[in-house]
């Protein structure tokens, strides 16, 4: 099986196990709010909804009035310089009457675009508001991070550009709650496709969403991963999924909330049949839940797109649930998109200029709190801190490590010998399905029990031939050479890495985090020679895979020696343009913790850097400096000079 192989199992494994057990109301009810912690922080959301927050103050710029409806140019901050602007359509005379919020797909110019949508339902009563994304908004900011500019340090970051669009929608609900025209209980979320997405996100988040209407914006990891519908997707419409979710743990938050999905049967983005499997899904939790009637799907014809019988459906839907109103299709009619109808550009828009403050376009650079060095004042310290870490990164970096280990099914496949040293080529399989092989050699003449200096291979060369930097290590080390995924055997071309990257992303892992558990599951491997000294096993990463060497080190690899050639800097760091490259991101893992830190934790581990190293280790050394033996940190040129 090769690694795409891999995936696209996986991917089908978490459709085919999403609400695949459906229990009774109860299970339901008693673990909604821990759901909804969960699917908060897989948007970045944590530290903005788990806390008391302020709530946003709405400025009108001007207002159009027209016959039967106003129109307000308004803008709110969602956080100081973070602007969200938009358009509030107000109808005439109205008293607490209900509210809806539209979101925006990725169409330019989104006010005027989309404004038929916003007028009509305001003809039909409703006050909505309709805002913009950062995307395509008058203040522009980026969706497309991985998708266009090779950003993949925002899934170490644990962002996502549709974290920073529901936070943006729940503040303007609490725009729309704020106007006294009205009635707070009464609010539905509707979009398409980027803001039919951002629709199902926002009514899982916030139960304020009585009623949620996502269009062209619904499909399942499985068609993301195995059909590459996911190649067309901007990264606002995907959440960072460390728990492994499927859209269908989403819609079970909005549950048994009224929704209704709409969906085009030829949109090449979103596969209908996953649509259909979604609905059928959610359709059988309804019913548990007591609501069946509550979820409808309509399909429409064409491709990816609005219809006129899936706008009807919405605002009957809209109707129907906020209003109590059971409205024929014929009566309600569509939207008006004649020329005359329609509002100019300029008419709508809200600045004059770009404010200068504004922070939407650097959002990605604070939305996330990055982690601040350790306080750590003694050996107790570091061990509770060390633990506390594993056990967070366990859960939110690497919780797609199998919970139960498979058999190794270790095969020494080949024995050599030149006379000077004896080698050997063992297979092993770190997770079913995947096999693997490392290159050992080791002296022939050496003593019963030697030490081992063990790297993951960057070249496929290197599993046969060793990496070049071992030269000059004494004869009395044996080495080992391990193939890790995507390297010999298991690799990829360079131009399939940036889907590589972000399908393994949807399947909760990333071509790093892969890397270190077949590191571990390596070491196990090894640690079963009888002739290893185990007080005597170094791991040596080199570029990228030092990345690799230190986070195996921190889970529990338990070298007695670390050794760091050109190590990375920071794991926030940006890949090329098109994504291939080195692959370091790990989900989550800069909320908690870097590479400089990770080093400094791996005291009294032997930390050896050899050949210069980033200022950004100077913690690390101040911190071995700080604790003393029997930890030691130094420098070498040569591995000569290791012994």
């Amino acid at each position: 099986m090769n690694v795409y192989e891999y995936l696209r199992r996986e991917a089908k494994c978490i459709t085919a196990n999403s609400l695949s057990d459906l229990g009774d109301k109860s299970c339901w009810e008693g673990t909604e709010a821990e759901r909804r912690r969960l699917f908060i922080s897989m948007l970045g959301l944590r530290g903005h909804l788990d806390k008391e927050r302020a709530r946003a103050k709405p400025v009108v710029t001007g207002t159009l009035n027209r016959r039967g409806y106003s129109v307000e140019r308004t803008y709110f901050q969602s956080l100081p310089g973070l602007y969200v602007t938009g358009n509030l359509y107000v109808p005439e005379g109205v008293k607490l009457a209900p509210g809806v919020l539209y979101l925006c797909g990725h169409s330019s110019d989104q006010k005027c675009h989309y404004q038929a949508h916003a007028r009509k339902l305001a003809n039909l009563g409703f006050v909505t508001l309709l805002i913009e994304t950062i995307e395509r908004g008058e203040v522009r900011g980026h969706h497309h991070g991985p998708f266009h500019y090779g950003w993949f340090n925002w899934y170490s970051l644990g962002y996502t550009p549709a974290g920073v669009e529901v936070w943006n929608a729940v503040n303007a609900i609490d725009v729309l709650q704020s106007r006294p025209e009205v009635d707070p209980d009464r609010i539905g979320v509707t979009g398409i496709s980027g803001g039919g997405a951002i629709s199902w996100f926002t009514a899982a988040v916030d139960r304020r969403v009585k009623i949620a209407a996502p269009v062209c914006g619904t499909a399942t990891v499985e068609s993301h991963v195995c059909k590459h519908t996911a190649e067309e997707h901007c990264d606002c419409m995907f959440w960072i999924n460390s728990c492994m979710w499927d859209l269908t743990d989403v819609g079970a938050l909005i549950a048994p909330r009224p929704l209704l999905i709409c969906s085009a049967q030829r949109d090449w983005m979103f596969d209908i049949e996953s649509v259909r499997l979604t609905y059928r899904k959610l359709k059988k939790l309804y019913g548990v839940l007591g609501s069946p009637d509550d979820i409808l799907l309509v399909e429409t014809p064409g491709g990816h797109s609005y219809h006129g019988s899936s706008r009807a459906m919405i605002f009957k839907w809209f109707l129907k649930h906020l209003e109590g109103k059971d409205a024929s299709l014929e009566d309600i009619g569509d939207i008006d998109e004649t020329t005359s109808a329609q509002e100019l550009s300029d008419t709508l828009r809200v600045f004059d200029e770009v404010p200068l403050d504004e922070r939407v376009t650097s959002v990605q650079e604070f939305f996330i709190k990055r982690p601040e060095a350790p306080r750590i004042d003694d050996a107790d310290g570091i061990a509770r801190y060390r633990r506390l870490l594993n056990e967070t990164l366990l859960r939110e970096t690497f919780g797609a490590f199998p919970g139960v280990k498979c058999d190794l099914d270790t095969d020494i496949e080949l024995t050599q010998e030149d006379g000077a040293s004896s080698g050997f080529l063992i297979g092993f399989t770190p997770e079913e399905g995947l096999r693997l092989r490392m290159h050992v050699t080791r002296p022939s003449n050496a003593p019963k029990s030697i030490p081992i200096l063990i790297t993951p291979a960057r070249s496929a060369r290197a599993i046969c031939f060793g990496d070049g930097l071992m030269q000059g290590l004494s004869d009395s080390w044996a080495r080992a050479s391990v193939e890790v995924r995507g390297i010999g055997e298991t690799s990829w071309a360079q131009d399939f890495q940036w889907f590589m990257r972000r399908a393994s992303m949807l399947t909760g892992r990333t071509v790093a985090s892969m890397r270190v558990y077949d590191l571990l599951r390596a070491l196990e491997v090894i640690s079963s020679l009888e002739w290893i000294d185990h007080r005597k096993v170094a791991l040596m990463g080199s570029g990228d895979m030092a990345a690799i060497v230190l986070y195996a080190a921190l889970l529990g690899g338990r070298p007695s020696i670390v050794v760091l050639h050109d190590p990375p800097a920071s794991q926030d760091v940006r890949s090329d343009i098109v994504g291939t490259g080195p692959a370091l991101e790990m989900l989550n893992c800069l909320r908690h913790t870097d590479l400089p830190y990770v080093a400094g934790l791996l005291w009294p581990t032997e930390l050896v850097f050899l050949g210069p190293r980033p200022e950004t280790y100077s913690w690390a050394k101040s911190l071995y400096a700080k604790l003393g033996s029997p930890g030691e940190l130094r420098y070498i040129k040569s591995l000569s000079e290791l012994n």
